[in-house]
């Protein structure tokens, strides 16, 4: 990734929650403008005179300097922040207020409030998330629709009237209001999202640290406010930790893609690991068990574990089994039939494959005919195999996935040769 999309990411949401915060959320459009413009100004400076020891605040001194300008020509027309008003008519305390929206804190406080705005109650659920992965996480329209399996124009129409409701707001949402919890669903539903893009997503890079950070950043912001988090909220955060602490070795030296089976424990970041547990005991204060809990108890069991072998695949499975009940999909149920097999061979794994309910739903999930071919792999089935790595091939989203599946494929290729020649000799 450029060094222009990799402070486009980590910057953009920061910047324009920051600037609706002066300008109003009536103005949001003048916010993302503001913004835009600081980041053309920061290419063509940067490309002439190299880039700045802190980049991070280049850009925020070049947009909170445009923000004054603006403020000075035509504060008529703007619509702050009620509280903000009062401030920014003066010119003795415009600057210090504009100082002030742009301090550490407040740009903190700036991106929470955006998050739980962009989940308007006009709002669906899905146009909440598309929102704030736009507006927050720098997404773009086609990641979007990578990440909801939609299309690029449905993702388009749905953004473009998600950003009218929000613009038609009277002011961005308060953290005391009381309806704060119906949306922590979709402020967590998309920080799930924007993580797991990251570590499997469907972007030209199938893994991608930035994301995983990104993600990571915002809900240390989440949980970093005691009136705001919940039990919730700590359980998807063990589970970002947990599964971050694995990144190390989801690639090799040559940038493969390693399965679970393959990766070097050692490598694994055991301080992450140690912070994630113990996010894990904090989300076991409440008395809701969510999604977030379960998979971050299978990614605990994960970690404990020195190996494969030594792996609990029956308290997994028996995880698995609570995750269907309470949150039932053929996602999901893949993964069950995977440990599944872990646990009772490759055939008790098919004959679960072959029950999912609505399995023509992974249809086009490349990880279905994959896990058919490790598992009739497994079996020895070797042509069999092959042809499901084939078709997996063909639904491949990145060029690392496409090179996990054609070492899978030489595999079967060579394994058959094999069984043909010993076969032949006995």
């Amino acid at each position: 990734m450029d060094i222009e999309e990799h402070f486009f990411r980590h910057e953009f949401g920061r910047i324009v929650a920051t600037l609706t915060q002066l300008f109003g959320v009536g103005n949001f459009a003048l916010a993302e403008d503001v913004t835009q413009d600081a980041f053309c100004r920061a290419m063509e400076t940067w490309k002439l005179r190299g880039l700045p020891k802190n980049p991070s605040a280049w850009l925020m001194a070049t947009a909170r300097n445009r923000a004054l300008d603006i403020l000075r020509r035509e504060h008529t027309a703007i619509v702050s922040e009620p509280e903000l008003t009062r401030f920014l008519e003066s010119e003795w305390t415009l600057v210090p207020t504009v100082e002030e929206a742009f301090s550490a804190h407040a740009v903190k406080d700036s991106q929470l409030r955006m998050m739980f705005s962009c989940c308007h109650p006009r709002l669906s659920e899905d146009a909440q998330i598309a929102l704030i992965l736009h507006i927050l996480c720098g997404f773009n329209v086609k990641e979007i629709a990578q990440a909801f399996v939609s299309s690029h124009a449905a993702i388009e129409k749905r953004i473009t009237r998600a950003k009218k409701i929000l613009a038609g707001s009277t002011k961005l949402f308060n953290l005391a209001d009381a309806d704060f919890p119906s949306r922590l669903s979709s402020v967590l539903q998309a920080l799930y999202l924007l993580f797991n893009e990251g570590y499997h997503g469907s972007s030209p890079d199938a893994v991608r640290i930035d994301l995983c950070q990104e993600a990571m950043l915002l809900m240390n912001l989440l949980i970093g406010q005691p009136a705001l988090v919940t039990p919730k909220s700590y359980a998807l955060a063990a589970l970002m930790y947990l599964n971050a602490a694995r990144l190390p070795t989801r690639l090799d030296g040559s940038d493969n893609l390693v399965s679970l089976f393959e990766q070097d424990r050692s490598l694994w970041d055991h301080n992450l690991i140690a912070e994630g547990q113990a996010l894990l005991n904090l989300s076991a204060s409440g008395t809701e068990l969510t999604k977030y809990h379960i998979e971050a108890a299978i990614a605990s069991m994960h970690t404990d574990a020195t190996s494969n072998e030594d792996t609990d695949w029956k308290q997994i499975v028996s995880l698995y089994d609570m995750l269907m009940a309470i949150h039932p999909s053929p996602v999901i149920a893949l993964n069950r039939a995977i440990a599944i097999a872990q646990l009772d061979g490759p055939e008790r794994g098919l004959q679960e494959i072959r029950v999912i309910h609505d399995l023509y739903r992974l249809s086009s999930y490349p990880f279905y005919p994959a896990t058919l071919g490790e598992l009739e792999l497994r079996r020895g089935n070797y042509p069999v195999a092959k042809a499901n790595f084939s078709t997996a091939l063909s639904l491949a989203r990145n060029p690392m996935e496409r090179n996990f599946l054609q070492r899978r494929i030489d595999t079967c290729k060579k394994a058959n040769v094999l069984n043909v020649i010993n076969n032949y000799s006995e």
